[in-house]
């Protein structure tokens, strides 16, 4: 089976493995633990220097449940390509500095059938949306099969309806990866970033792109949590400018948990 390269290690993140664990292990160490059992998750996708402390935050969540996890649904944006409907990438592993990732072949032919699902290579070659949150869940799970998705445009129905045919149970846990509002000046991305928080811990699937760049799955995440009464949970919320930038142009970051 073909193997799905690492696109920005080095970049995003350290390409070296045991740097690459360490520093993963430290941002673990210094996130807060929230005491629930997440379905869901919603982390942000930026180089690991500005949102890895938010998305530590997210994964912290895991530590106590990970043994009973074993299949990861992860979605993101499609940031390099158009794209219509949801993206799979045609291979049987994504690699990362910490090691190879098989894909669940059975979780993707069940999707077969669905018209908004293709096989795009293209799409998730250079896509980082999704490849940054892997490290995080190769630390914090071990040993786990995933079924990568990236979504470009497809309405919340659509989205929701791919998810509930691999909702599974407590060994499923779904992964949305999104940043927030991008290249505002720190008070106003607080002002804005704390809207469309609202909008979210109101499970709203009515969110747009310069809200939050994982829109479009991150909308039909909020559409099914709705059917599945589920609760969401504000883990963390900040930006850039808290991290590692300067704060005349920032980008959001927010750390949710859906359960």
């Amino acid at each position: 089976m073909t193997v799905r390269q690492p696109a920005v290690a080095g970049s995003f993140y350290p390409e070296d493995p045991r740097q690459l664990a360490g520093d993963v292990r430290k941002l673990l160490s210094k996130a807060p633990l929230a005491a629930l059992r997440p379905k869901a998750l919603i982390a942000p996708h930026a180089g690991f220097v500005y949102s890895g402390p938010i998305a530590a935050t997210a994964y912290k969540c895991l530590e106590p449940v990970a043994a009973g996890i074993d299949r990861v649904i992860l979605l993101g944006p499609a940031h390099r390509v158009a794209l219509q409907g949801v993206a799979l990438p045609g291979c049987g592993y994504f690699k990362t500095p910490l090691g190879d990732v098989a894909l669940d072949p059975a979780a993707i032919a069940a999707l077969a059938d669905f018209d908004q699902v293709s096989c795009d290579p293209g799409a998730h070659r250079y896509e980082h949306s999704l490849e940054v949150q892997l490290p995080f869940l190769q630390i914090v799970l071990g040993d786990f099969q995933l079924v990568p998705l990236v979504v470009g445009h497809c309405p919340p129905p659509a989205v929701a309806e791919v998810l509930e045919r691999l909702w599974g149970g407590d060994e499923t846990l779904i992964v949305v990866s999104s940043d927030l509002s991008h290249y505002h000046p720190y008070a106003t991305a607080q002002q804005l970033d704390r809207t469309t928080t609202a909008m979210i811990e109101a499970l709203s699937d009515q969110l747009q792109s310069e809200q939050a760049c994982g829109c479009m799955p991150l909308n039909g995440l909020l559409y099914l949590a709705k059917h599945h009464h589920l609760q969401l949970s504000t883990l963390d919320l900040r930006n850039s400018g808290d991290t590692a930038g300067s704060r005349e142009q920032v980008v959001g970051y927010g750390a949710y948990a859906l359960h």
